[in-house]
Formats: structure tokens, C-alpha cells, sequence
């Protein structure tokens, strides 16, 4: 029965890769024209959305979430991340808030991809404190243009014991504090389990329904009144309580 269930896996994995590129090849040229200026990007963002929904839908997966008030843009999202599907439905989550990911500059190796994170999203370069400057101050940068920011604070999909968390980074939030502007952090409870790291060549994949909480935001005053510190920990806690939770909510899309 596991060795079924393997295979089933692997098999709907590459159904996933394949998916993945045929719709990557039907946006790719559409969106290109819109990327070559600062004033055309934000155009691009419902494509982008569209692009993220589509994928979403052929690959089997429904979102489960609240549907919480959030703060007037531009704000930082932090989440925990445990697999690729994270950055897909960050679009189906704020189909009405542009935003740009913070991501590992690795994906600049990648063709296509790697155009659409130079040309519109922030690569961070770890280790290289010059290039790391740059990806701070081009992150102030984008929130004045009214972008929000999706950041990662783990910096990365954790090596062992998804769901849990590994430590988070300071970037997320001295973002924020520098700009004054609110942290939504949202707690991804099951990706992992519809699409593991695809390092692991038997790892989970599945269609299925992803459960999602998105939390209170850390509002303007907290934000201009908690330490750095302060700010990190309640993050990491409101995260963390949401994989404990029991969801039952009856709000699919």
C-alpha cells in the first residue's frame, strides 16, 4: 500500500512540473511587455494573479481560510513555508494587493523564472553583505511605490520536521519598522502535505484542500511601539498557535 502510495505521489509530482510550465509558457509572453518598467509592473499584477489561480485549479488544490480585516497597503506578509504551493497562493490570497516576494537569489540560475524575479520581484543575497544592502534599500523602495512584501522569515524551506518552524530572521521586520507599516503573518497549516520539497524525490504531492489562517495584523502603533525583538516573537508565536489549530472553516473558493 505505501509503495502505491508513492508512486501515486511521484506520478502526480511531475503532473504538477508539467502543469507548472505549460502555464508558466502561456503567461510568460504576455507579461514580459509589462516588465519593462517601473510604471508598467503593477499592471501585471492580475495576470500574475490569474496565472496563480490557474494553477492552483489544475493541480486539484481549494483553499480553506478566514477572512479577516486587513490593514490598508502597503504591509508586510510574513509566513511560515513548506513548500512551493506557498508562493502560488499568496496570489489567491491578495488578488487586490500587489506584491512582490523576497526570495533566495539562487532563482535568478532559473530560465523564465529567473527574468520574472530579476525584472519585478527583490533576490536577497545571503553572505554578501554589498548585494544584501541593495535588496534592503530596494525593498523600501518598492513599498513606497505601494507594493506589499512577501517575506519568508525562515529564509527558506526548512531542511527537517515540517510543519514546524526554524528560526526566523530579523529582515521581515526591521522592513516594517523602518516604514511603519503593518505585518500580516498567516499560518500555511498543511501545504506540505499536498506538495513536499520537491528535493525529496519521494516526497508527499497530492491535490487536496490547503488550510490557510490569515491573522490579525500587527497594526501601525504596535508596530511603531514593540522593540524589533517584540515584533519577531509575536509574529513567530501567531504562526506557530496556527498549525495547533483544529480548522473548520467553511469558506472555500
Amino acid at each position: 500500500m505505501k509503495s502505491i502510495k508513492k508512486i501515486g505521489s511521484l506520478v502526480y509530482r511531475y503532473y504538477i512540473y508539467t502543469i507548472f510550465f505549460l502555464t508558466l509558457l502561456l503567461f510568460y509572453f504576455p507579461l514580459l511587455p509589462f516588465l519593462t518598467s517601473e510604471k508598467r509592473k503593477k499592471a501585471s499584477y492580475p495576470l500574475f494573479v490569474w496565472w496563480g489561480t490557474l494553477f492552483r485549479i489544475c493541480i486539484g488544490v481549494r483553499i480553506q481560510k478566514n477572512n479577516p480585516t486587513l490593514p490598508e497597503g502597503p504591509f508586510v506578509i510574513v509566513a511560515n513555508h513548506t513548500s512551493y504551493l506557498d508562493i502560488f497562493l499568496m496570489y489567491s490570497l491578495f488578488p487586490n494587493y500587489p506584491l512582490l516576494f523576497l526570495g533566495k537569489s539562487e532563482l535568478l540560475k532559473y530560465p523564465m523564472i529567473g527574468t520574472f524575479f530579476r525584472k519585478l520581484h527583490i533576490p536577497v543575497f545571503r553572505g554578501e553583505g554589498r548585494k544584501a544592502a541593495q535588496s534592503y534599500f530596494q525593498s523600501l523602495k518598492a513599498i513606497d511605490n505601494g507594493w506589499c512584501l512577501v517575506i519568508f522569515p525562515e529564509g527558506g524551506i526548512p531542511d527537517n520536521g515540517c510543519p514546524q518552524l526554524a528560526p526566523f530572521k530579523e529582515g521581515a521586520f526591521k522592513i516594517a519598522k523602518n516604514k511603519n507599516i503593518p505585518i500580516v503573518p498567516i499560518t500555511f497549516a498543511n501545504n506540505f502535505e499536498l506538495f513536499e520539497d520537491p528535493m525529496h524525490f519521494w516526497g508527499k504531492a497530492r491535490p487536496g484542500i490547503a488550510k490557510i489562517i490569515i491573522h490579525p495584523a500587527i497594526e501601525k502603533d504596535e508596530i511603531e511601539e514593540k522593540s524589533l525583538k517584540e515584533l519577531l516573537i509575536i509574529s513567530e508565536v501567531r504562526i506557530k498557535n496556527g498549525l495547533n489549530l483544529d480548522l473548520n472553516v467553511e469558506n472555500f473558493q
